[in-house]
């Protein structure tokens, strides 16, 4: 089948190409034409493992091309929609980009088309894009049959070609049998052994993205104020962790404790949901106050290290080795990580800083301040190298077995913060470490001495 993809973003691009992939003709379309002469030499503008070879089979194979162009429409019979939906300063998605591109497809379309938004847009997007797409036909004086669906994407970043090829499930959002049927012909390859789609009203599935990401954001930030808790009453949240997924009703995902949710679906679709839901007059206090623990998650890290520093001599002249900066692992995505907290919070406190991460270096130089107390580090070795402390960020593969046969002789302090909980407490003290977690009581070796004597 012929599919136009509009927007060669995280999802535009990781979509058209697995696309591709399973025998599809696809054409990945944007306006912004450096990006496109950068893919079509090869050069893929994000992070994602895998993506970088599938992109170079298939263009290779000319089941995958880019253009600038427009006038494809005319050669697809499905068109989708993937282009960015920010939030704006009120928190409402900013729809600039899905209005545009909506109005490109009117202007050429010339036969039946199926226009499938997979950005994540307002409830009630698929009724306005099928008006304006009527309202520009009309003023063209042109009578083309077309049909809008809702197809919500439901990719993890890291992990988002899998995603893709195995499907959780897929969701259609349309009213209309003919458009079913074409949409189920386009992922029936990626559902042979077992059909996974998911047929429904289109404000449904608007509103299953929306509800999908408040869910997994409520999970984590819930964790993240119990792990508090934990801390002041000698509770492990690794044990309470344990304890409620093994009930098969809450289940195991998403229930790890950290230094607070970043990247770009989930703080801003509960932002675009809060603010929706105020457009309407309906407040929504569970969804805010996932923010608001979230918000104060991304700063409990440097204030533990500013606690720590501040019975030894203060935080000001001492080097922290920051290992990930990423939002997460197998990503070179920036947007809202935690560490774009805790860096500004120790430099406040003039301490230096040694940053390392796989990926995501050249983002993270875009978004920090030019200092001379940061120093970027080649891995993770020269970023331990001379420090007082190191803090694990973002739970890399790599950063899961250090050698710290190397890297404690290297060191002048001796103190370990993990906002993954990547180690054992225990494990961690019997290797002289001040080991600093989340939703764990700390295991300091004075504290250790002042117990045992």
């Amino acid at each position: 089948m012929d599919l136009l993809i509009i927007g060669t973003g995280y999802v535009g691009l990781v979509s058209g190409t697995c696309l591709a992939e399973m025998g599809h003709n696809v054409t990945c379309l944007d306006i912004n034409k450096s990006k496109i002469d950068s893919l079509s030499s090869g050069k893929i503008p994000i992070y994602e493992p895998g993506l970088e070879e599938m992109v170079a089979r298939n263009t290779k194979a000319q089941r995958l091309h880019f253009t600038t162009d427009y006038s494809t429409v005319k050669d697809c019979q499905v068109c989708f929609i993937a282009v960015d939906t920010p939030v704006s300063s009120d928190g409402h998605a900013n729809m600039t980009a899905v209005r545009a591109a909506t109005q490109s497809i009117a202007q050429h379309m010339d036969s039946y088309t199926i226009i499938v938004n997979k950005s994540t847009v307002p409830v009630g997007t698929t009724e306005l894009v099928r008006q304006m797409i009527s309202t520009e036909l009309e003023s063209l004086n042109k009578n083309i049959p077309f049909d809008v669906v809702s197809n919500p994407e439901f990719l993890k970043e890291g992990n988002a070609v899998n995603d893709f090829m195995k499907p959780d499930r897929v969701i259609i959002g349309t009213n209309s049998v003919e458009a079913a049927a074409t949409m189920k012909q386009i992922y029936e390859p990626f559902m042979l052994s077992h059909d996974r789609m998911i047929v429904m009203d289109p404000c449904s599935a608007e509103m299953t993205k929306y509800a999908a990401n408040a869910m997994l954001a409520t999970r984590i930030s819930f964790m993240n104020e119990l792990s508090g808790l934990c801390e002041l009453t000698g509770a492990d949240i690794n044990k309470v962790r344990k304890g409620i997924g093994s009930d098969k009703r809450i289940g195991y995902n998403f229930l790890y404790p950290g230094p607070g949710f970043g990247g770009s679906c989930l703080p801003k679709d509960i932002r675009a949901l809060c603010a929706h839901g105020k457009s309407l007059g309906y407040d929504m206090p569970l969804i805010h106050a996932v923010e608001t623990v979230n918000k104060r998650q991304k700063e409990v890290v440097g204030n533990k290290i500013i606690d720590y520093f501040m019975e030894r001599g203060g935080l000001e002249g001492k080097t922290i080795a920051i290992l990930g900066l990423a939002f997460k692992p197998d990503t070179d995505d920036m947007r809202e990580s935690s560490s774009l907290t805790l860096i500004p919070q120790l430099l406040s406190h003039k301490a230096n800083v040694r940053l390392f991460d796989p990926a995501a270096m050249d983002n993270a130089k875009k978004l920090l301040p030019d200092s001379p107390a940061i120093t970027w580090c080649k891995n993770e070795a020269d970023a331990t190298h001379g420090v007082d402390a190191i803090a694990l960020i973002t739970e890399w593969k790599q950063f899961r077995l250090l050698d710290f046969q190397k890297i404690l002789p290297k060191m002048k302090g001796r103190a370990f913060f993990d906002a993954r909980n990547q180690y054992h407490a225990e494990d961690m003290f019997k290797k002289g470490i001040d080991y600093i977690s989340i939703g764990v009581v700390p295991a300091l070796s004075e504290v250790h001495q002042r117990v045992t004597r």
